[in-house]
C-alpha cells in the first residue's frame, strides 16, 4: 500500500476517534457539572478538561477567564482549534475524500454525512440547547462509522490502517479521560453521594457503567474503575484492550522497518496484561497515565515513521 493511502486511513480513523472521545470527556465534565459544588471546583473541572486536552495556552490566548460556555464552544465548534469536534470531523471527511477508492461505499457516505449533518445540528444551536444531546449524537455517529467499516470492508492493509489509528486514538483518549478524574479535587469532600455519581458518570462516559456492576457487583470503588479501564482486556475501551488490538494489526501490516516499533507496542501491551491495579496505584495513577501517554505518543510516531512517510 502507497504510503500516503495509509497516512490518510491512519488518521481518518484517528480523527473520528477523537472526535468520539472529545465528547465523551465532555459529556463527563457537562454531567459533573450539574451536581451541587462550588463555582470554583466547578471551574476547576473545565480547567482540568483543558489541560489534560493540552489546549490551556490557546484557550487563555483567545478568552482569558475560565468560563464554562466559552469552553464548550471552544471544544466544540471553534475551527480555529484543531482539537475541536468541528475540526476533527472536518479532517476526518477530508482524509476520507483522499482516499475514496481505498473505502466502500458506505464508509464514505457515512463520514461525508457526519460532517454535513454536524455543521447543520451547530447552526441550529443544538449545543446551547441541549450539549448532552450533541455528545450522545457525535458518539453514535462514531460508532456508525466504525461498524459500516468492519461490516462492509475486505479486511486487508487499508482495513489494518483504520483499526490502528482507532486503537492508538482511543488508547490516548481513555487514559486523558481517566487523568481528569484522578487529577480533580473531590468537589464533595467527605460526600459519598457526590463520588458515586462523579465515578458514575465517568463510567457511562465510556458505556462501562453496566459493565461495571457485572464485573465488580459491587458499590462503585475509584481503584475499580481503574482497573476496570486500564487492567480488564475484555472491556472494549480499555487500555490493555486497546493495545492488544493495536498489536495484533501491527503485526498483519508489519514490514522490514517496523521491528522497533512491534516491540515497544508488544511491551507495553504485556506491561498492561500482567499488571495490577495496586502496583499502579502504589506508584500513582497521574504518574502511570502520564507515561503511559508518552509511551503511546512514541509509538505514534513509530508508526508513522515506518509505515505512513514516503522512503527517501
Amino acid at each position: 500500500m502507497l504510503s500516503r493511502t495509509a497516512d490518510h486511513l491512519f488518521w481518518l480513523a484517528r480523527y473520528m476517534e477523537r472526535a468520539e472521545n472529545t465528547a465523551r470527556m465532555l459529556d463527563v465534565n457537562y454531567q459533573t457539572s450539574l451536581l451541587p459544588q462550588s463555582p470554583e471546583v466547578a471551574e476547576q473541572g473545565w480547567r482540568a478538561l483543558l489541560s489534560i486536552s493540552e489546549l490551556t495556552q490557546d484557550y487563555q490566548d483567545r478568552y482569558g477567564e475560565i468560563d464554562a460556555k466559552r469552553v464548550k464552544d471552544f471544544i466544540v465548534r471553534d475551527e480555529r482549534n484543531p482539537s475541536s469536534i468541528i475540526s476533527c470531523l472536518r479532517a476526518a471527511r477530508e482524509n476520507a475524500r483522499a482516499v475514496r477508492g481505498a473505502l466502500t461505499t458506505e464508509a464514505w457516505e457515512t463520514t461525508n454525512q457526519t460532517w454535513l449533518e454536524f455543521k447543520r445540528l451547530i447552526a441550529d444551536g443544538l449545543l446551547l440547547r441541549d450539549p448532552s444531546a450533541l455528545f450522545e449524537w457525535v458518539k453514535f455517529r462514531s460508532h456508525l462509522s466504525r461498524g459500516v467499516t468492519v461490516g462492509t470492508m475486505l479486511q486487508d492493509e487499508a482495513f489494518n490502517f483504520l483499526r490502528i489509528g482507532s486503537f492508538l486514538e482511543r488508547a490516548d483518549n481513555t487514559a486523558r479521560l481517566l487523568d481528569v478524574k484522578f487529577q480533580a479535587p473531590e468537589g464533595g469532600a467527605g460526600s459519598s453521594a457526590y463520588d458515586f455519581y462523579h465515578w458514575s458518570a465517568i463510567l457511562r462516559s465510556v458505556s462501562a457503567f453496566e459493565i461495571y456492576r457485572k464485573v465488580y457487583s459491587n458499590v462503585i470503588q475509584p481503584e475499580k474503575v481503574a482497573e476496570l479501564l486500564i487492567l480488564r482486556s475484555n472491556m472494549p475501551r480499555s487500555l490493555a484492550h486497546c493495545l492488544s488490538r493495536l498489536v495484533d494489526n501491527l503485526d498483519r501490516v508489519a514490514n522490514e522497518h517496523s521491528g522497533e516499533t512491534q516491540r515497544q507496542a508488544g511491551r507495553l501491551h504485556a506491561e498492561l496484561a500482567y499488571g495490577r491495579i495496586d502496583e499502579i496505584l502504589a506508584g500513582g495513577m497521574h504518574e502511570f497515565l502520564d507515561q503511559f501517554l508518552n509511551r503511546v505518543g512514541e509509538l505514534g510516531a513509530g508508526i508513522s515513521r515506518d509505515f505512513l512517510m514516503p522512503a527517501a
